[in-house]
């Protein structure tokens, strides 16, 4: 399945692996892909950037994903980012944390095949 419309994707990942895998699924499908390790350098690159969409792990070095979509989302500029959360943490807590710090999508990644998050994600977006 292709999609009229591409995003602008930043993807948080510590796994240069999963990383790299989702980043060629998205650009399979159209759309720009920039990546970062943490979230430290996700929030660099979203002030030199414009994202339609951040794609973050839950658990990284230094700064979890609920505490970067925090401070992704108390800055005006970014208000219109959807943040989604994509991570194998997948306790009724975990989720309701990242929907409280801001997360408008929560995917659990042992759920779904790489192409099927890709699909999700668009799925979310168009909501």
């Amino acid at each position: 399945m292709t999609y009229n419309e591409s995003m602008k994707i930043l993807l948080v990942d510590d796994d240069i692996l999963l990383r790299d895998m989702y980043k060629t699924k998205f650009v399979e499908q159209g759309d720009e892909v920039v990546t970062a390790r943490d979230g430290e350098e996700a929030l660099e690159a979203i002030t030199k950037d414009n994202f339609d969409v951040m794609i973050t792990d839950m658990v990284m070095p230094g700064m979890t994903g609920t505490e970067l979509i925090r401070a992704v989302k108390t800055k005006e500029e970014n208000k219109n980012v959807f943040c989604i959360v994509l991570s194998n943490q997948s306790e009724p807590t975990d989720i309701k944390d990242a929907e409280e710090a801001g997360a408008d999508g929560y995917i659990v990644k042992a759920e779904l095949i790489p192409s099927a998050v890709v699909n999700r994600v668009h799925e979310l977006i168009k909501r």
